[in-house]
């Protein structure tokens, strides 16, 4: 993730990536390989590309758009039309708009195509910048949650640029935060940002809610949760895969009443106001 305030020259590094701003100094190596050595548009097709504007081609329909780059390498057809219905399967859309054109779908249907479009040929990178920025929050969160289904499942090396620190946290692996003048501030796990900012611009930079944060990146299952010790479980019952903040939200929304952890229909234990209490302390720098 490439995280920064506005201005701070995210976009750029990440376009001197496929060679779309030219390095004046230094290197980027993909593979080994640096791509100073690569032509430029031959690198650009073996790399996915997503925007915030999403930039589908009006003119053709939603099979042709994700067909682009496959076409491009020569495909035969029989080979593009069934990776586009794939890739349909792949982002959640249903075949029968593989035949509409962008102006036909919603915001968030059309950044799934061009999400779509960007894997079309399988490539082993992709650049990503703020593709999810002018989506509603709601749509926004859905495909937040849509992306890292979909990375778990083919499991890119990706180049994300967003301004927003919390798609950052919940997004990546590792986060670069980086100040005006296209400087690295701090590079790190969301865990080691939030945890030990390396100066007091990352500090409010992350925000002075970053212990609030930290509960995004755990799991009710890995809290020291209490016995039910034969007492009757609480009513509520949360999955032990959630985040300790959604479970607290959930808590808080049952007016402080203890939730009942399982999984697979196994009973953990019980998480309390006073469980995820105890682990923002312990878990405070």
């Amino acid at each position: 993730m490439l995280v920064g305030p506005s201005g701070c020259g995210k976009t750029t590094a990440m376009r001197m990536v496929n060679r779309m701003t030219d390095i004046t100094a230094g290197d980027i190596l993909l593979g080994g390989r640096s791509v100073r050595e690569q032509e430029p548009t031959r690198l650009r097709r073996e790399i996915g590309y997503v925007i915030q504007q999403i930039g589908l081609f009006p003119h053709q329909t939603i099979g042709e758009n994700i067909a682009t780059v496959p076409r491009l390498l020569g495909w035969p057809r029989d080979r593009v039309r069934a990776r586009v219905d794939e890739l349909l399967d792949l982002v959640g859309l249903e075949h029968d708009l593989r035949d509409r054109y962008p102006a036909q779908l919603s915001g968030g249907q059309r950044q799934r195509v061009g999400v779509a479009r960007a894997l079309a040929a399988d490539p082993p990178l992709m650049l990503m910048d703020e593709p999810f920025g002018a989506i509603d929050p709601i749509n926004r969160a859905r495909l937040q949650d849509e992306f890292l289904r979909l990375q778990a499942e083919v499991r890119k090396t990706v180049v994300f640029v967003t301004h927003d620190i919390d798609e950052a946290i919940k997004v990546g692996d590792r986060v670069a935060i980086m100040r005006d003048g296209g400087r690295l501030a701090q590079y790190g796990t969301p865990q080691e940002i939030l945890s030990r900012p390396a100066d007091e611009f990352v500090a409010q930079f992350v925000g002075a809610d970053r212990s609030l944060k930290r509960l995004s990146l755990a799991r009710l299952q890995e809290l020291e949760l209490g016995s039910v010790n034969g007492a009757a479980p609480p009513r509520q019952r949360l999955p032990g895969s959630m985040t300790v903040r959604d479970a607290l939200s959930a808590m808080l929304a049952a007016d402080g009443a203890d939730a009942l952890v399982v999984d697979d229909g196994r009973e953990l234990g019980v998480a309390t106001l006073a469980t995820v209490a105890d682990f923002v302390s312990r878990e405070a720098p």
